[in-house]
């Protein structure tokens, strides 16, 4: 819930924006602005007041107690030009707030955390838990001094801008294992370990949670890292081992019998086997759910039975398309996986375009033009390694990219994220008016991967189907006479003024629209860096631009 607190008239204009823009989880709070305050901070996660900083802070200061349970708190001015991430930037959620209310109001958010400032991620902003001597290695991170990383295995986190040979005192551990870290170190715990339980009916949570703790304490692991719970479907609604998950904020897991019944496990029991349709619940369902080790084996109270494994890190790759080439057409989500990753595979000149999008100490791996394929496979090994990885490319990743190279050699040992972008017939289409108001087929008229028999009876079926037809790789200086071959094919289909649309370098440097028809099309008007469109025998010009109806009642 977020809490609006206006007092002036321009306040109260913009709080009432907000409250329509989001009516699910916005509520404004009048009166005094002391009085509105403190009720907000009692009852939300996050404010918004409409107030001057200086008077807000001396209003929220007797409030403050901890930034882990604290709301965040922003700030907006009366002309609506800043939104000022006051208190809470991390645990509060307050810089993230002063974002959405900016994007909200039209005005300019203020972020003073110093990692946001600078690109690093804060350590308590990657989801994990963090212990130890947070604010020191935080601060050597910041000062760019040296930061050792020690970790048990490799995970995919972002780049954080730390070296496994780093000297100096400054640490960040990455274990899930009990420790106790030196006073230069950080402790984050990466969500490694499943406990799978199982239980007679009526099992007190209590019994469970004590048989549990007990179970770690065995294994050497904190609890900080624990991912979930894990038990049989039947278990799903025992109320001792659902509490027992809500108590620790466990996510509670649950597996059908036969899935458990196909586990390996050292300890079967064909009286379970009996009972529940499989001759294990605590081992198997603590295995299921990838690749994992058992570090206790089930252990027994009265009521409940309890087994841990660590299960191994998942590599993560985000297939991201930057889009036509503007800046301004790369999604807001290919921007945030850029940050999120720490290796960066693309194309030479793809990877100079965002170079100022990734954080730190993030790795680049770029290759020239061509190579797709071990281009793919080099993304996906480093994802196997556990990185999270971004392969880049221009457009939508999955049109004539690089997704489908990377998914013919990925498994399921690893993530995969799709990052959708503004392909190059999306923007061509947009400079040339609606050429894409009905049915279009899209096909490549290089034959370097296809047969040009293939591509020709593409053609000859686009033609007959009266498909708008978009060419991409329409012609080089090796390939000169495709496109004509091409367009000889639709013209047998097409009135001879269909209007033909060509774009070069679409949203980039040198950018050229050119309207011509299916009669008047010069070839030398195309090369490898345009897109070519042709009508479909509806397709017209109106006031200049092509356009394609999009119901048949219109056509002609």
């Amino acid at each position: 819930m977020i809490g609006l607190v206006a007092v002036t008239a321009a306040g109260r204009a913009a709080a009432a924006q907000l409250a329509a823009a989001w009516p699910e989880e916005a509520r404004r709070y009048d009166g005094a602005a002391a009085e509105a305050l403190a009720r907000a901070w009692r009852e939300c996660d996050g404010i918004v007041a409409f107030l001057a900083v200086g008077a807000t802070v001396r209003l929220v200061a007797p409030l403050l107690q901890d930034k882990a349970s604290d709301p965040g708190v922003v700030c907006v001015d009366e002309s609506r030009r800043h939104a000022v991430a006051l208190v809470g930037g991390h645990g509060g959620g307050a810089n993230a707030l002063a974002e959405r209310v900016a994007a909200a109001l039209g005005a300019t958010p203020v972020i003073t955390t110093a990692t946001d400032a600078t690109g690093i991620p804060g350590l308590d902003t990657l989801g994990w838990p963090v212990e130890g001597a947070v604010a020191a290695v935080s601060r050597a991170l910041l000062d760019g001094d040296p930061v050792r990383l020690q970790a048990d295995a490799t995970w995919p986190l972002p780049a954080l801008a730390v070296d496994p040979h780093a000297s100096g005192d400054a640490t960040l551990l990455v274990t899930d294992r009990v420790v106790e870290p030196s006073a230069a170190t950080a402790v984050l715990r990466p969500p490694s370990i499943v406990v799978g339980v199982g239980a007679s009916r009526g099992v007190p949570a209590d019994e469970v949670l004590a048989l549990v703790d007990a179970a770690l304490a065995e294994a050497g692991v904190s609890a900080a890292s624990v991912r979930h719970l894990a038990t049989v479907d039947l278990k799903a609604d025992e109320a001792g081992i659902v509490e027992a998950a809500r108590l620790r904020g466990w996510p509670l897991v649950t597996y059908p019998a036969a899935a458990l019944a196909a586990v390996d496990v050292p300890n079967p029991s064909s009286v379970v086997l009996e009972e529940v349709g499989t001759p294990s619940v605590a081992e198997a369902a603590a295995l299921s759910g990838g690749t994992a080790e058992l570090l206790v084996p089930k252990r027994k109270s009265a009521m409940s039975t309890a087994a841990v494994a660590r299960h191994r890190p998942r590599g993560r790759l985000a297939l991201v398309g930057l889009g036509p080439g503007a800046r301004d057409l790369v999604t807001p989500r290919a921007v945030a996986e850029l940050a999120r990753s720490s290796v960066v595979v693309g194309l030479d000149q793809y990877v100079d375009q965002v170079r100022d999008l990734l954080r730190p100490g993030t790795r680049v791996l770029v290759s020239g033009l061509g190579d797709e394929e071990a281009r793919a496979r080099l993304a996906v090994e480093q994802a196997r390694q556990g990185h999270a990885v971004a392969l880049i490319g221009s457009g939508d990743a999955g049109v004539y990219a690089m997704a489908s190279p990377a998914l013919d050699v990925a498994g399921h040992d690893i993530d995969v994220v799709g990052v959708p972008g503004v392909t190059a017939a999306l923007a061509a289409a947009a400079l040339l008016g609606a050429p894409l108001g009905h049915d279009a087929a899209y096909i490549s008229l290089s034959d370097l991967h296809t047969p040009w028999e293939a591509i020709e009876a593409r053609v000859r079926a686009a033609a007959e189907g009266d498909f708008v037809t978009v060419f991409y790789n329409p012609r080089s200086r090796a390939r000169d006479w495709q496109l004509p071959k091409a367009i000889g094919l639709l013209a047998g289909h097409r009135p001879p003024d269909t209007p033909v649309g060509v774009v070069r370098n679409a949203t980039r440097d040198g950018q050229r629209v050119l309207l011509t028809t299916v009669a008047q099309l010069d070839p030398d008007d195309v090369d490898m860096y345009s897109v070519v469109l042709v009508g479909s025998s509806n397709t017209r010009m109106v006031g200049g631009r092509m356009v394609t109806p999009r119901g048949y009642r219109w056509m002609r």
